[in-house]
């Protein structure tokens, strides 16, 4: 499985492998990273397309409350409409022309200082907006220390694992310190920590049982540890279904011991009556000899 097209694929060889990964349990975890590997968009001045939806020409067309970008693009888009004859174009006989200065006074360099700004400062909004719900996220988390969950590995890393908590959509960090008696070594190709004794290793995708060890709400930070078993370090595709079959096991067997220690008890009961029933026939025979 590989990303087609070389140093520049295209839109297809994404589809492609998106196509490819559809049926696989970390199918998400494919996605984000594929997301991850394109470049961020920008507001500029050329018209080069939208990589994603294939299209040749595009451009911003939402509320112009919203983002500023959009409230010059409607600017243009009216400065056009109302100057540019065309017989695409429908206009009521009212309407008027409007100059340039009045409508869209911008030239090129200065609509090129725009996009970089409006970049940076989506940039900044968006990073606003991660940092609370990264706090939120923590905040909900809190109740929650001590717990296990459930999870995917969504990012390796040389200082340790993120899992994605299932259900709830919550990442945390397993750090490398946290994993098992081990110097783990960090495979960026594989994406992949690998312990050197244990051969133990962890890759992206994987599935964990974990533990909320620690939350930071200052720091906005989860802290987990890989649940353990027998002093080992907990495997992955290791669901709750298969614990609750253990657990019904121990069941059964205990409820299978307890009638023998029953019968025995119940055995016991029957040879004291026996011995009962004995020391009467002794005693009746003596009282029949006392009679005689």
């Amino acid at each position: 499985m590989y990303l087609g097209g070389g140093e520049k694929p295209s839109p297809w060889d994404y589809s492609q492998l998106l196509r490819a990964v559809a049926s696989r349990p970390d199918r998400h975890v494919l996605q984000t990273m594929l997301i991850r590997s394109m470049m961020q968009a920008v507001y500029q001045t050329d018209n080069i397309g939208h990589f994603g939806l294939g299209f040749p020409a595009y451009t911003h067309f939402t509320s112009p409350i919203r983002r500023y970008p959009d409230l010059l693009v409607h600017r243009a888009i009216r400065y056009l409409i109302r100057n540019k004859p065309g017989a695409h174009l429908q206009k009521k006989p009212e309407a008027r022309k409007l100059s340039k200065k009045t409508i869209y006074p911008y030239g090129g360099a200065e609509m090129d200082r725009f996009g970089v700004h409006c970049s940076a400062a989506e940039r900044r909004a968006d990073a606003a907006s991660y940092s609370v719900i990264d706090w939120l996220k923590c905040e909900y988390m809190l109740a929650h220390v001590g717990d296990g969950f459930l999870g995917t590995i969504t990012s390796v890393t040389s200082f340790g694992l993120f899992v994605e908590l299932d259900d709830i959509y919550i990442e945390g960090l397993v750090h490398v310190s946290e994993l098992s008696n081990d110097y783990y070594h960090f495979d960026p190709a594989r994406h992949c920590l690998e312990g050197e004794r244990s051969k133990q290793a962890y890759r992206l995708g994987d599935r964990l049982e974990v533990k909320v060890v620690r939350v930071d709400l200052e720091e906005k930070k989860i802290d987990l540890q890989v649940k353990k078993s027998r002093g080992k370090n907990f495997k992955a595709n290791k669901s709750k279904k298969g614990n609750v079959k253990v657990k019904k096991k121990l069941k059964d067997k205990k409820s299978k011991s307890k009638p023998k220690v029953i019968k025995s008890k119940l055995r016991g009961n029957k040879g004291s009556s026996d011995k009962k029933k004995k020391v009467k026939r002794k005693v009746s025979g003596r009282e029949n000899r006392r009679r005689r």
